[in-house]
């Protein structure tokens, strides 16, 4: 008899799977959405499908009657910058630091320390403070994603990099590497999938930061645009923008994920993963 816990979906039977809790979630919001409009057809909480529908061409298809942009292709472009901008130089200082951390004690001893404290600094306590040395403008966002997700970043890349086989390093050292050569020729691949393994693990934190900073002080961007119009309850523009965000987050994931497993197939097949 063969265990449930042995037993395996196939890809359609997982892709089938994984839209149901889906399907649910949209058959529950339209039952409640229904039951509501029903009592009061002018319920801005739970608006109707149809509303969706109207929100979207009238945010994405038309441009604006003030600016002449299409609102939410200037809030993604806008949104999508600053993300981008943060997250390469966080993963670009977490690689260097988190390396030079693992493998160099002399930088791991005043390094680490400081690396901690900065992890368990709430980023969003300090936005304040951010806003008062940077400024108002793009600098001080950017500034908000590096500080909260950097750190985790670092750390995350030390331990990495100290759990490597200690064989390999003293191998590359007596056929006579050097300290730059070990680094760069046996750290450096190893370490290169489990960055991104890192930066799809801070994105969300990313996505969070970007939004409250938007939210404070923007004048376009898809946090901007949410917090401007729920003065006016407009669920209808709201929950389509974070469904936006929900999808261009999960893409960002995917494509990490797919170009991982490009261009380090070795290590997702030492990680026993089929794809």
């Amino acid at each position: 008899m063969t265990r449930i816990i042995n037993r395996k979906p196939s890809r359609i039977s997982r892709l089938l799977l994984g839209l149901l809790p889906f399907v649910l979630l949209i058959a529950v919001y339209m039952m409640a959405s229904q039951a509501r409009l029903v009592d009061n057809p002018n319920d801005k909480l739970l608006p109707a499908m149809t509303s969706f529908v109207d929100a979207i061409q009238r945010m994405a298809f038309e441009p604006s009657k003030r600016t002449g942009d299409y609102l939410m292709l200037a809030d993604t472009l806008a949104s999508l910058t600053r993300l981008i901008t943060g997250v390469t130089i966080s993963a670009l200082l977490a690689l260097t630091i988190g390396i030079a951390n693992g493998m160099v004690p002399f930088v791991r001893a005043p390094m680490s320390p400081l690396v901690t404290a900065l992890s368990l600094v709430p980023p969003m306590a300090i936005l304040p403070i951010l806003f008062i040395v940077f400024g108002l403008g793009e600098l001080s966002k950017v500034m908000l994603i590096i500080i909260g997700i950097c750190p985790i970043m670092i750390r995350d890349l030390q331990l990495r990099t100290d759990a490597l086989p200690q064989e390999q390093i003293l191998k590359a050292q007596t056929l006579g590497a050097s300290s730059w050569q070990t680094i760069v020729g046996v750290v450096l691949p190893q370490i290169l999938p489990k960055l991104i393994e890192s930066v799809r693990l801070t994105l969300g934190s990313a996505w969070l930061f970007l939004i409250a900073a938007e939210a404070i002080a923007a004048t376009e961007g898809l946090g901007y645009r949410i917090f401007l119009i729920r003065r006016y309850l407009a669920m209808d523009v709201i929950l389509p923008y974070v469904l936006w965000i929900s999808l261009l987050a999960f893409v960002m994931d995917w494509l990490l994920r797919k170009f991982s497993s490009y261009a380090f197939r070795w290590y997702h097949q030492e990680q026993g993963e089929g794809e």
